[in-house]
């Protein structure tokens, strides 16, 4: 096969278990949920009245709309202002009703008063007079959800925002390594012929059906996919374990180029339980190179797996690629760096009132060296963590171009409607308390390349190429 294609499917971090990456942002999981519970007046928990909620549906998306206000003003990691979030609220809300073709929506602006009380007055005068007045051409559930993204993305915090059910679900089984119902491929889209490319993982019902790296998937029930978004191709192949999903495939003939395929046959295929992992990893010249998509539950496990498995067999070396790695779950990242870095600070996070958490290392050092960590503009957050704690100890080399800067840290708080709060609750520094947010991570071997995923872990790579050369000057010595 060319080895640009084959580079584009190996490299793509775009599964059928993806999230779109982002999410892919450190966060820690709170101890309290938000779920089913109401606020009264002292900030205490109470009883939620369950026949006042079905005699008046408004008041559940009132409850909604408390416990993000409340949530917010008590974990944001800086103060807000009251004014801020309730000119948002009402301007997500006009948003929303203008693209429902409600051309002058009569949602009046208002002037918070700084008492917590009188705002949430203000925040569901302006929820209920929507739902009253335009909730029948519209939708209340979704007028709720514009009330809260509003307020929270008046923040301007890219990080905080509201996670519809459909989205909370999506991050879950990602940070739990991708266990879902499907196939089992992973699909890119060639950027050059629009072609959706597909490479199967091993063990799934697509590679037991045959189906090859590089082939093309042309249609899913009959839909045809050309120039269809990824996330739209996911829902169609994905559904509940034991159902059945038709494929047109054509496939990759070998030795014809990257542009050769033969005609369309039908695959169909039945779902199963599919479990994607998080890790890439092979023995290449003596070195142990192990690729990591993103900080899941499951990474941990994995990486010290492949790092195990590469001291079994006699490495010379080890690489860890963080690139294009968006993050995942700082406990991970903790994890992760102690099998480089044997006592000490790995990330000390910090709040809006100055407490400062730090986050130590598990003693689980493996003696994985000599060692280098490539990282480029899109390394960030569990893995800026991760690079940033390894080029502190001197325990490795960083190679490739500076990190995207993201030195803060999200934490999820359920709703009750199936819905979640991720909320930015502090920022983190590296052990040597360097703050990296928006200045990201200067590598000790600055090897520039274009970030173009065709070219990761192929001859034309040339920051793995400076990877092993390092590595074999080190293992010269």
């Amino acid at each position: 096969m060319n080895t640009t294609l084959r580079g584009l499917l190996a490299a793509s971090v775009v599964a059928v278990a993806s999230l779109g990456g982002a999410l892919y942002l450190a966060h820690e999981q709170p101890s309290r949920s938000f779920g089913a519970q109401a606020f009264g007046s002292d900030g205490g928990v109470a009883s939620l009245d369950l026949n006042a909620l079905l005699s008046n549906p408004h008041l559940q998306d009132q409850r909604l709309l408390d416990n993000a206000f409340r949530q917010v003003e008590t974990a944001y990691y800086k103060p807000v202002d009251a004014q801020v979030m309730v000119s948002g609220e009402r301007r997500e809300l006009v948003a929303y009703l203008k693209k429902h073709h409600i051309a002058d929506p009569a949602i009046p602006q208002t002037a918070a008063t700084g008492d917590e009380t009188a705002d949430l007055k203000l925040l569901n005068r302006n929820l209920r007079l929507a739902q009253t007045e335009y909730g029948s051409r519209t939708s209340n559930v979704e007028l709720t959800q514009a009330a809260i993204r509003g307020m929270l993305n008046a923040l301007g915090d890219p990080y905080t925002t509201y996670l519809s059910p459909a989205e909370i679900t999506s991050l879950e089984e990602s940070l739990k390594g991708g266990d879902f119902g499907g196939i089992g491929v992973y699909m890119v889209v060639n950027p050059r012929t629009k072609e959706l490319l597909v490479e199967p993982i091993e063990g799934t019902p697509a590679f037991r059906a045959g189906i090859k790296t590089g082939d093309e998937i042309v249609a899913v029930d009959g839909h045809h996919v050309a120039g269809m978004p990824l996330d739209d191709v996911e829902k169609l192949i994905r559904g509940r374990v034991g159902t059945s999903v038709h494929l047109d495939v054509r496939p990759h003939l070998k030795g014809g180029g990257a542009l050769a395929y033969g005609p369309a046959h039908a695959v169909n295929l039945t779902r199963e339980q599919i479990y994607v992992p998080s890790v890439h990893a092979k023995m290449e010249d003596h070195f142990e190179y192990v690729r990591l998509a993103d900080f899941g539950q499951t990474s941990y496990e994995e990486v010290r797996k492949a790092l195990l498995d590469g001291k079994n067999h006699g490495a010379r070396g080890y690489i860890l690629d963080l690139r294009n790695n968006g993050g995942g779950l700082l406990d991970a990242a903790v994890e992760i760096s102690s099998l480089f870095i044997p006592e000490g600070a790995i990330v000390s996070t910090i709040d809006r009132a100055g407490n400062r958490d730090v986050k130590n290392a598990t003693h689980d050092v493996i003696g994985a060296t000599p060692l280098v960590i490539l990282v480029n503009k899109y390394t960030a957050s569990a893995s800026e963590i991760t690079a940033g704690a390894v080029q502190d100890y001197h325990v490795g080399t960083l190679i490739g171009t500076k990190t995207f800067g993201k030195g803060v840290v999200q934490s999820i708080y359920n709703l009750s409607d199936g819905g979640a709060l991720k909320i930015t609750t502090a920022r983190y520094v590296t052990p040597l308390g360097r703050d990296i947010h928006h200045r990201g991570i200067e590598p000790d071997v600055v090897v520039d390349q274009t970030v173009d995923p065709s070219l990761i872990d192929t001859p034309h790579d040339t920051q793995l190429a400076a990877a092993k050369a390092r590595l074999r000057r080190l293992a010269a010595r």
